[in-house]
């Protein structure tokens, strides 16, 4: 998974505004105690902080792979 992907799935399943506060300010303990964004800019897998993001989150499974959007024409 690429940042971008880690981004979009955050903001897809928390709003643009919220996943970047969230990400900013969420303590998560899997990651050592640093936040989504500590750990991505210490080049943590963006697959692992998400799936540590949706585990404090409560993210239910089948949402954790992004919503069903339908494709640009």
């Amino acid at each position: 998974m690429r940042i971008s992907r880690f981004w979009a799935l955050a903001e897809d399943e928390f709003g643009a505004a919220y996943a970047h506060s969230l990400a900013g300010s969420t303590h998560l303990a899997v990651l050592g105690g640093r936040t989504a964004l500590e750990a991505l800019d210490a080049g943590e897998s963006p697959r692992e902080v998400w799936l540590a993001l949706c585990d404090a989150m409560d993210v239910p499974e089948e949402r954790r792979h992004g919503l069903d959007k339908p494709p640009k024409r």
